[in-house]
């Protein structure tokens, strides 16, 4: 508990009545509930506030107050703590208006409360290519739609709905119980109508009383290039309908994308390893590479170590936000032969005879630099 004096907390005399302390209460708790105030130590004013207000407003605890000061409140329990509950619950469990003194503010009506539509996420599922340039897509959604015969209203067509005999048509009910705070109403979802104010006594035979059926439609999304592997596409209202007229919730397209036989990708560079041999990376050659674009001339200078990077510019992936394409690293492989014919092997004789036995050890072999390159 609080060790400041409860009578100041509340900002009242020592002699002042029940009705002065509740008058008091109300406006300390309607400046400092959290919910509302933007005072920084709001949070901890309120429990104080609360704290002071359940000891002077019990006659018991605030006699023992009065004599022994906070000692004499040991055995009573603790203060209820209410700065948890948002400012509309603390409304509803005190009496809304007439405790906090805005008028009658309460809840309203639970029937007539809109509430959005949940999200709906569709897996789709893209070729290596489909995803570089993108493409028009059927997907197919299940969601709920209005039903047709009763047209939402969720009575069979003819008959009429009933004004709920609990809630008197306001879908929600109220109960009075006794607190430290005196008489309070507690407001809830009417058990009977779930909150709709009204009962159906003929359901709809289509939709079962929902109102709404099942169905599953085909939808045309347009996936732009340059997705990846998550990418999320928001389609606006397209998710489930809200209720009581709020708006319908979203669809998300969530990207999943294949590996493809020779191609990873880097970001916005396509990455491709390409095996050539010891004459190729000697001599220097021209050979014929697959892009995405379909196959390319990519011209390899005499020379040519193993992991040499080729960069063949702009054919990558699309940028999403931009104007412009990435590129294709070709990662240089050269590629040692493991048979060689008679000719072939006196050919490699006189080639090693003439380049001599000298070695040279390397700090870092192709692997090491291969996988820094890409990522691990």
């Amino acid at each position: 508990m609080s060790e400041n004096d409860y009578y100041e907390v509340i900002g009242v005399p020592k002699d002042a009545s029940q009705s002065e302390i509740k008058t008091a209460f109300r406006q300390l708790a309607r400046k400092f509930h959290p919910d509302v105030s933007k005072e920084t130590d709001a949070e901890e004013r309120f429990k104080e506030i609360n704290e002071a207000y359940a000891v002077l407003s019990d006659d018991e605890k605030r006699a023992a107050y009065d004599r022994y000061g906070h000692a004499g409140l040991n055995g009573f329990g603790g203060a209820p703590d209410f700065s948890n509950l948002n400012i509309d619950d603390l409304f509803n469990m005190f009496g809304i208006g007439d405790l906090f003194g805005f008028g009658g503010r309460s809840r309203g009506n639970q029937r007539s409360r809109a509430s959005r539509g949940s999200h709906l996420q569709y897996v789709a599922n893209l070729e290596f290519e489909e995803a570089v340039f993108g493409l028009e897509k059927d997907i197919e959604i299940t969601r709920d739609e209005v039903c047709e015969r009763c047209d939402g209203k969720k009575a069979e067509p003819g008959t009429s709905t009933n004004t709920c005999a609990t809630c008197k048509g306001h879908g929600e009910v109220r109960q009075a119980r006794q607190t430290l705070f005196g008489n309070m109403v507690q407001v809830t979802t009417c058990p009977t109508c779930n909150g709709q104010g009204e009962t159906i006594t003929s359901p709809c035979t289509q939709c079962h009383g929902r109102g709404y059926e099942r169905k599953t439609s085909t939808k045309k999304v347009e996936i732009p290039g340059g997705v990846d592997n998550g990418t999320q596409i928001r389609l606006s209202g397209e998710g489930q309908p809200g209720q009581n007229g709020g708006p319908s919730g979203d669809l998300y397209i969530i990207v999943k994308v294949r590996k493809h036989k020779y191609f990873q990708r880097k970001e916005n560079d396509i990455v491709l390893n390409l095996d050539i041999n010891v004459a190729q990376a000697s001599l220097g050659t021209e050979v014929e590479v697959p892009t995405v674009d379909g196959p390319s001339k990519l011209s390899i200078p005499n020379g040519t170590q193993p992991g040499k990077i080729l960069r063949m510019r702009g054919k990558g992936v699309p940028y999403l936000r931009r104007d412009g394409r990435g590129d294709q690293l070709v990662i240089i492989n050269v590629e040692t032969p493991t048979r060689l014919n008679k000719e072939q092997r006196e050919l490699f004789e006189q080639l090693a005879e003439s380049l001599g036995t000298e070695v040279k050890p390397q700090e870092r072999n192709f692997l090491d630099s291969l996988r820094d390159f890409l990522g691990g």
